[in-house]
């Protein structure tokens, strides 16, 4: 499915929507304290930038990923979502590895991530993986969590294998 890649507009009432559905999406799934999806609010501070991907043809919001720095060289992957209808449709790998592009454009060394240790979550973890994110430690403000599964992605060169795994395994 075509889509295009845009910065976020936070006046947007389809992303304050989709978002909290993401939100919505893992009140069943992770108790209170593992639960780490940024809200809205907090997706608008300095230092944290958020993506969409909108449908061809409609522009229909269908994805969002976003980044926020934890040091000059190290950022979190926060937010990444796909709409359910559009599950299975490479949106999640172009958003990743547009991000990955972005980072490492900038100088980024370094994108670690948080998500679910659940089977919920499965899914995600294979494209992370296939992406060349390894499983790691807590980092940042997180501490070990039995519902945390935390990874990271060293980068180096100019994208060229990255981008050539995603579109192989994607």
């Amino acid at each position: 499915m075509p889509v295009s890649i845009e910065r976020a507009n936070f006046a947007d009432p389809a992303l304050a929507f989709f978002l909290q559905a993401h939100l919505d999406d893992l009140e069943p799934i992770s108790p209170p304290e593992s639960r780490h999806a940024l809200d809205l609010a907090a997706l608008q501070a300095p230092g944290v930038r958020l993506w969409v991907a909108r449908a061809g043809g409609t522009g229909a919001l269908v994805g969002t990923c976003g980044l926020a720095a934890l040091t000059d060289d190290h950022e979190e992957l926060k937010s990444m979502r796909t709409d359910p209808a559009f599950r299975g449709q490479g949106i999640a790998r172009r958003l990743l590895e547009m991000i990955i592009d972005d980072s490492r454009r900038r100088g980024v060394r370094r994108i670690s991530l948080e998500t679910g240790s659940a089977d919920f979550f499965a899914v995600a973890r294979n494209l992370y993986t296939r992406a060349g994110f390894v499983e790691c430690g807590p980092f940042g403000r997180y501490v070990a969590d039995p519902h945390s599964t935390f990874m990271t992605l060293e980068l180096a060169g100019d994208g060229i294998l990255e981008r050539a795994r995603l579109i192989k395994d994607g």
